[in-house]
């Protein structure tokens, strides 16, 4: 009897201890992108322009992320350009990203100035939440330097003149 009660103790320390599993940490914002299979040619563009350890930096960062569907859309002209011209690729990347952690529920209309430097229109009815014209299709996904929200459309830069 003694062994049994000593053999249920000990398989009760061992479930209660697996339960004290330190959690994961949360990961940065460019883990993030890397880890979401629908941010996959994001996640390359970060890698071709060398962003991916400012996007693991501590921030905080706002990140409108388009999903490959996003990309998909925009003209094979402009991806070729954007493939041959780092500075504009920065430019275009930089531009889906806002310094400080605005959650969707914090978002109110008007303009925020993109890292880019150009500002872009937010506008927020509920939990309908658009930036430019791409409606934000997934919202608040968190990461320890910020938060993403996805996006269904990428956002090209005004020109300067």
């Amino acid at each position: 009897m003694k062994k049994s009660k000593l053999l249920l103790s000990s398989a009760l320390m061992a479930v209660a201890l697996s339960g004290c599993a330190t959690p994961p940490a949360p990961m940065t914002i460019s883990d993030t992108a890397a880890a979401t299979p629908q941010l996959s040619t994001l996640t390359k563009l970060i890698n071709d322009a060398g962003l991916t350890e400012t996007l693991k930096a501590p921030g905080p960062y706002t990140v409108f992320a388009p999903t490959d569907d996003a990309f998909k859309a925009v003209p094979a002209k402009t991806l070729d350009a954007l493939s041959k011209d780092k500075a504009l690729l920065i430019s275009v990347l930089t531009y889906h990203v806002a310094p400080g952690k605005l959650s969707s529920g914090e978002i109110k209309n008007g303009p925020i100035t993109t890292v880019q430097g150009a500002p872009v229109s937010l506008y927020r009815s509920g939990a309908f939440v658009t930036v430019e014209n791409a409606v934000v299709t997934t919202a608040d996904v968190d990461a320890s330097n910020g938060v993403v929200h996805i996006v269904d459309q990428v956002l090209i830069p005004p020109v300067k003149k």
